[in-house]
């Protein structure tokens, strides 16, 4: 049978009895460790300081798991921003057609590298790992589980699928991930390119849960985050990236039309090199 003809309730369905066996190995694991003693989840005065300035990750390895953040404390919602022209969350449409990707079968996936539902390009580019965390800053920043993210960004050519010329037929770059018991997702992609007029960034929306994440109309944040210059530099001396360089000569993020106000809490945290890839690590808080 092929799961992907099923849409997004088999999508569900599947991940909830993956989640039931984590609750699972998780209630095992609870019981054992019982009679250890207990040990600090840090929130210590670095990490909190820098998760009230929004940008507060720390850790260096591909897993969700690498980020510290406070389970107490303070912290600043991430400012709302423009979804831009090429959603394709229903919200708009191309061609006279609506694009639609989050009622499609097999959106709910870590690796957007390529496309799905039938499509079967793969979008080249430097490795790049994100991970995300979600927090509640009306509920003393405690993590929020069970939420979900859908994520774009355009390709290393700074195209985007589903609406640029030439990618129409194609839907990679784009995916949607449930956080975990700690408000943790990850996804796999490619460095995402610089085109003329804007910083380099990715987009996405914030949920509730993963089945309100059908439809746009439940999206409680709309935001979107960018690199430091020196890791752009860098990952653009990669293969492929050759107009990213100009591009990026001529833009700022003091003129860019989204963070010209500011990136202290949309400033990914990157470790990494452009021949390994990268791994880039936010918070994000929202009202929970």
């Amino acid at each position: 049978m092929d799961l992907h003809d099923h849409g997004l309730a088999s999508d569900l369905e599947m991940m909830r009895q993956q989640a039931a066996e984590r609750r699972q190995v998780l209630r095992w694991l609870l019981a054992g460790a019982a009679t250890l003693p207990l040990m600090s989840c840090g929130g210590g005065s670095d990490a909190s300081s820098t998760a009230a300035s929004g940008g507060g990750v720390t850790g260096t390895s591909g897993s969700a798991g690498s980020v510290t953040i406070p389970t107490a404390g303070a912290c600043t919602v991430i400012p709302e921003e423009t979804g831009g022209p090429y959603p394709a969350d229903g919200t708009n449409t191309n061609g006279g057609s609506i694009i639609n990707v989050l009622n499609q079968s097999g959106v709910v996936r870590s690796d957007i590298r390529a496309s799905f539902n039938g499509a079967t390009g793969v979008a080249a580019g430097v490795p790049l790992t994100i991970n995300l965390q979600l927090l509640n800053a009306s509920g003393g920043c405690a993590s929020l589980a069970g939420y979900a993210v859908y994520l774009w960004h355009c390709d290393r050519d700074g195209l985007y699928s589903l609406y640029s010329s030439g990618v129409t037929a194609q839907n990679y770059l784009r995916g949607v991930q449930e956080t975990d018991s700690a408000g943790k997702l990850a996804f796999t992609t490619i460095f995402p390119g610089c085109y003329a007029g804007r910083m380099p960034h990715v987009h996405f929306e914030v949920y509730p849960s993963l089945a309100k994440a059908a439809s746009a109309a439940n999206r409680i944040k709309t935001s979107q985050f960018t690199f430091p210059m020196a890791t752009l530099n860098e990952a653009y001396t990669g293969s492929g990236y050759t107009a990213s360089v100009r591009n990026l000569a001529q833009i700022s993020y003091a003129t860019d039309n989204v963070f010209a106000d500011g990136t202290s809490l949309q400033m990914a945290t990157v470790t990494g090199n452009a021949t390994d890839g990268y791994v880039v690590t936010l918070t994000v808080a929202v009202n929970g």
